[in-house]
């Protein structure tokens, strides 16, 4: 849906709450279709994020895995890798 809101699931460390708070954010600013709320729609804005963020730490809580935790560098060079060979290096 949205190439800025990256997986949170089976990372060492966990997913921080700020990152949760992030997605949640992003996803509530890409369905509203707004970057900003209005003064009035604000209220309606924040309380979704808030409900989308805690549905996002209970998901992440109740998953399990057998895979191996994934390593935060690991895969932030990884990214780049996929990034300097589609687009180019920067």
């Amino acid at each position: 849906m949205c190439r800025n809101i990256r997986p949170l699931f089976n990372f060492e460390p966990p997913a921080y709450p700020d990152e949760v708070h992030e997605a949640a954010l992003q996803y509530v600013r890409k369905i509203s279709g707004m970057n900003k709320p209005s003064i009035a729609n604000t209220a309606a804005f924040d309380a979704a994020v808030a409900e989308i963020e805690a549905a996002t730490q209970k998901l992440i809580a109740s998953l399990s895995t057998t895979a191996a935790p994934k390593d935060r560098e690991v895969e932030r060079e990884k990214a780049r890798a996929r990034n300097a060979a589609r687009f180019g290096a920067a």
